[in-house]
Parts: C-alpha cells; structure tokens; sequence
C-alpha cells in the first residue's frame, strides 16, 4: 500500500497572517467583504450552536437547517429540505444549488447533526476568552457550516457565482448514519455523479493540513453459545470451556492475528457476558445476569473495523471469520457485519485538489499546506462520494475537544480559513 506523508499534529491557537500574494483584483474583493462579515459570521455559528442538534432530535436538525435554508435563499441558492422515512428516526438533508455551465461543478459537504443530544449538559455557546469559545458541535461542524456559507456569501456579493454549478449538502445525520445507507446517503451520491470536485469541510486537522484520504468504517458483532452448566464441570469433555472463554480466545487472536497492518484498526466496544444477557443495538446499552458458580451460556461483543481500502476490509473480515469459527469444546460462535463508511483512498485527483489547495494558501501568505496522515482521522460523509468524485476534507473550523462537552472552536482562525475556501472555490469555478 502506497506509503502516505506521516506528520505530527499541529496545534494552532493564534494565526497571524502575512502579506498576501499572487491574488487578482477580483480576489482581492472576495477577501474584503469577507472581513467585512467575519463578525456576522460568528454571531451566525453562536446562533446555531445554540439550538440543539443531536442526531436523535429530528425536530432540532430540522430546526438548524431552516437557519441554513434562510440563508442560502437569501444568496439566490435553490433550497430543499429532504426528509427520510420516520422509521429511520432521522431529520433528513438540506441540499442548496446553483445551476451552470462554467468551470468545475462542485459539492460541498457539511452536517447539521451533531453528538450532543438534548440531554447532554453544557449545550451553549460560551467565550472562553476573546478568541475560543465553548461551543459543543460548534467545531464538529457547523463551524465548518458556517465557512461553506459565508465563503459563498462573498461570492456571491461580488456577482461571481453566474453560471457555476454548486450543490451544498448539509446531511442531518453523519454521527449516526441512517439505515439504510442506500436511503441515506441516495441524494449526497446523486449529487455527486453530477459534480466533478466534492470538498468536505468536517473540522480541520490543523490549519496547514488537509485530509486527502479517511478510512472507512464497519461494524462487527460477535455472538458466543456454551453449554450452561455448575462451574465444578468446567473444561470436562461434558461442560467443556463456556462462552466467556470462548469470547476471550476470539478477541485475544483478533488482537494477536488480525493488528498489524497499516491503517487496519478494529475495537470491541461493548461486551457481555452471563447466563442471561440482553442487548438493545439501537440504544447501545444491555444488562446481564449470572454467577460465578454456573458456567456462562452466552457472551456479545460489538465493535467497530476502520480500513482504507476495500481490499483490506474483506482480508480483515476473512481472517476474523477463521478465528470465530475455530471454537473451543461444547461451544459455537458467530460474526456479522455492517457496513458504515466506505473508504476514501489518496488518489492521484485527491493530490491534485491539495495541490490547488496549497497554492491558495501561499497566495494568501498561509503558508503551506500538507496531506495529513488518514491514520489519525474518523469517517465522514465525503466517504460516500469518493468513488465518483476528487475529494478533499478538513477543510472547516479548528477547535479542541469535538465529541466531548469541553469541545470549542477558535474563532480567530473562522476568517483565514473563510478566505482560503473561497478562493478555492472560485478558481476551481473558473477553471
């Protein structure tokens, strides 16, 4: 497998910029009325932020796409709200489009959805001081939400969207994809067999990094039966070794035989075992009862498979499925899988969109602009489209935190990282 650039994280408090270079006078524009909204902008994500999106509240995710959905008309986007079936229990899509001819045709890529739903404490956007705030889902990412419609924004006040194709796609559901996948994700797909350039904006890894390549994501379950049984009988021929033993040896070898391999991770996640067990996948949480005098009849596990090709997805599953079925006496097992994320691999069109990327950022005086290491990054929606687009990602706000109630977003660096997209953008629709 093609060997891609390691780097270490960089932590990025306070940007200075310097002297831009190399831009034209229409850019020039651009980056002015860009400053001329920062402040907008920001109020713009506090107000977002502060209406609670968890997943799980179809009605707050609709809530923030209305937002969305305002404000996109509001710069002659065409809006649609599209909602899934109501046994997925998900709010559903904001797509926004422009229509044209000119340059390349290009999808934008961001989530209204975020971990946080409306039992979690801390929900507000909070300064910490005059640059981070406390803002939970504000970094993963309706910060990155708010890049993609003020880049557009200026944009747009400058008369420079004529003509250009550009679909956002605004999912209401990336941190936890509806089922079935082919629901879900059918419009974000749709839209991408009708671009050329797919940018994701999921929360920067670090404001001279981008991500060209995300592994993907499946899920695994483990289910073990044994001959329930006194303890006394333990190991004999008759009672032989119980389900907890059995689950032991199954994810010792996972650990021994399958680790290993480059960008290839797997993690049991949840694991119970007993006479009784019971499971709620929907809710992720179970209960279990026996004792230590009777012989376990029953052990699950579930876990989750990160891969960065699809070729290492099924030989990892392949060699699980030889170790589950090498069972120890008077015991059976199973394994299934479920497919999440797909894989997005570091093409040679991936490289090249950072190629542009990087350019951007030196005519802006932002210096430098890396492939960081897709070892290091979760899934995300852009996944899906890899197969029929380029792709970037990283492309949104930096922050501390995501996924956790202590998660924030630096606001210094919302107006660096507006001008760079929107630069991206407009060369990319002008080419």
């Amino acid at each position: 497998m093609k060997q891609l650039i390691a780097t270490t994280a960089l932590s990025l408090l306070l940007w200075v910029p310097l002297k831009a270079q190399n831009l034209s006078r229409t850019e020039k524009k651009i980056l002015s009325t860009i400053e001329l909204n920062n402040t907008e902008a920001i109020s713009f994500l506090e107000k977002v932020v502060n209406i609670n999106s968890g997943t799980l509240n179809p009605k707050g995710v609709k809530q923030v796409g209305m937002v969305f959905k305002d404000a996109f008309e509001n710069i002659g986007f065409d809006t649609k709200w599209i909602d899934m079936p109501l046994e997925m229990n998900r709010a559903g899509h904001l797509f926004a489009e422009t229509s044209g001819e000119k340059g390349k045709k290009l999808l934008l890529i961001g989530h209204l959805d975020t971990v946080f739903e409306e039992d979690s404490p801390f929900q507000k956007f909070e300064m910490v001081n005059d640059s981070i705030a406390h803002a939970p889902g504000g970094n993963d990412m309706k910060g990155g939400d708010v890049i993609v419609l003020y880049a557009l924004k200026s944009l747009q006040k400058n008369g420079l969207l004529k003509d250009a194709q550009i679909i956002v796609a605004f999912t209401g559901d990336e941190e936890s994809t509806g089922k079935p996948l082919t629901t879900s994700r059918k419009d974000l797909i749709e839209a991408a067999k009708k671009s050329d350039i797919a940018l994701g904006f999921e929360t920067s890894t670090g404001f001279n990094y981008a991500t060209v390549a995300r592994r993907g994501a499946s899920g695994w379950a483990v289910e073990v039966s044994g001959k329930r049984a006194h303890s006394s009988g333990i190991f004999n021929e008759r009672t032989g070794a119980g389900a907890i033993f059995e689950m032991s040896r199954i994810l010792h070898q996972f650990y021994t035989d399958v680790k290993g391999e480059e960008l290839l991770t797997f993690n049991p996640g949840t694991l119970l075992g007993g006479t009784f067990v019971n499971f709620d996948k929907n809710t992720s949480k179970g209960d279990v009862f026996g004792k230590s005098n009777v012989v376990a009849q029953k052990a699950v596990v579930q876990g989750g498979l990160r891969f960065i090709s699809e070729e290492q997805k099924e030989n990892a599953r392949t060699k699980m499925r030889e170790i589950v079925s090498n069972n120890l006496p008077q015991t059976s097992a199973n394994i299934t899988f479920n497919d999440s994320y797909p894989s997005m691999g570091p093409t040679e069109g991936n490289l090249s969109l950072l190629n542009t990327l990087n350019t951007v950022s030196l005519d802006l005086g932002q210096g430098e602009v890396l492939a960081y290491d897709p070892g290091k990054r979760g899934a995300a929606d852009v996944s899906f489209v890899a197969e029929y687009v380029d792709c970037l990602d990283g492309l949104g706000t930096m922050g501390s935190g995501a996924h956790t109630p202590q998660e924030t977003v630096n606001l210094n660096t919302i107006e660096a990282l507006t001008k760079r997209t929107a630069i991206l953008i407009y060369r990319l629709i002008n080419e």
